[in-house]
């Protein structure tokens, strides 16, 4: 069992309860392979044949356990039931709710061992509220030299007097990170390649370094109403919902999907992923907020933005955060390297395909 002991997972099957008080968790228990509500851990197979990555599988294309499901043979046949569910609550009071999500991301990021520990940083309020919870764990930031992360990043290192590494990326360092990048997490679409490059650059120097496990900030646009697309959801194609509660609820159930990518990602390039703003406390306190807290036309992330305030310098609560792929111009060179290759833009998928041809 990954992220929790296994007589913990066992009172959370008993109870029904989705957040035991873990960071999430998954393996195999008593014959059957348990995942968390929101696929932290990612896991692979079969309770004969199972693993926390494809890699680990002897089947070809190992299919994921759900995240809050039990995967377990009934009369010979693989039968997948879910057990836990994302949590609706009532909307809580404004202050209330402040005060919870304060309590709740003070307690999970200083909670978090600083042993061989570097932390992930982007010069944004996620990654620095991380990094505030470990002052002595060195921070990394990895882009082309002009990207605006790294500027972000010095800025923001600055002010918090934190001693910053820059990985600075080359179209060499690009090339040769894509087969491996694909090899862990079995994609090869432009937009997951384009997220787990940086990741996995910055987790390689990380782990040349001698350090073994690298803290992230991952999670808190989907908590925390990050995304454009939640503010004004009823005129935004690209969600279902029509309020920024049931949008930003959306973006949440995207987090299995991706926790899975970056986890297989970091674990690839040498280093343990920790992920302090997904933690159990840190989820429940997100979920009762409010559609103001959330996100408006004029702000985003704001209650994780006043949580943060008098910790962090002003600055950085309220710095603007670009996507992990466009603020390191991992996106924008990977483009570059496509066309460059003979995929030019108005060809379908044309740097999926460049990418592909990498694999080949």
């Amino acid at each position: 069992m990954r992220g929790a002991d296994p007589e913990t997972v066992r009172r959370a099957l008993e109870s029904g309860e989705p957040f035991p008080g873990t960071a999430g968790f998954a393996g195999r228990l008593d014959g059957r392979l348990v995942r968390d509500v929101l696929g932290r851990q990612p896991l692979f197979g079969t309770p004969a044949d199972w693993g926390f990555s494809p890699a680990d599988v002897s089947a070809t294309a190992p299919t994921p356990v759900p995240p809050g499901h039990v995967r377990e043979r009934v009369d010979g046949e693989l039968v997948d039931r879910r057990r836990w569910s994302l949590p609706d609550p009532p909307v809580a009071d404004d202050t209330e709710a402040v005060e919870a999500v304060e309590r709740a991301v003070h307690g999970a990021v200083t909670g978090v061992d600083d042993g061989s520990l570097a932390v992930a940083f982007s010069g944004g309020v996620d990654s620095a509220l991380v990094a505030a919870g470990v002052p002595d764990a060195p921070c990394y930031v990895a882009g082309f030299p002009e990207a605006h992360d790294v500027a972000a990043a010095r800025e923001a290192a600055a002010a918090m007097d934190r001693e910053l590494r820059v990985v600075e990326l080359t179209h060499a360092d690009m090339e040769r990170a894509v087969p491996r990048v694909v090899a862990a997490t079995g994609r090869t679409n432009a937009m997951d390649v384009a997220i787990a490059l940086p990741l996995y650059l910055v987790a390689e120097r990380v782990a040349a370094d001698g350090v073994d496990r690298l803290a992230v900030g991952q999670g808190a646009d989907e908590l925390f109403g990050g995304y454009a697309k939640v503010v004004d959801p009823a005129a935004d194609d690209r969600v279902a919902a029509t309020t920024v509660r049931g949008a930003t609820r959306e973006t949440i159930r995207s987090l299995p999907d991706q926790l899975a990518r970056d986890a297989l990602t970091l674990r690839a390039a040498g280093v343990e992923p920790v992920t302090p703003l997904v933690a159990d406390r840190v989820v429940t306190a997100a979920l009762p907020l409010p559609g103001h807290l959330l996100a408006t036309p004029d702000e985003r992330k704001i209650a994780l933005r006043r949580a943060a305030a008098g910790w962090l310098p002003d600055d950085v609560v309220t710095a603007d955060k670009k996507a992990l792929q466009y603020g390191s111009l991992v996106s924008r060179e990977l483009d570059r390297l496509a066309r460059q290759a003979g995929f030019k833009r108005r060809m379908d998928r044309h740097v999926d395909r460049y990418v592909e041809s990498l694999i080949d």
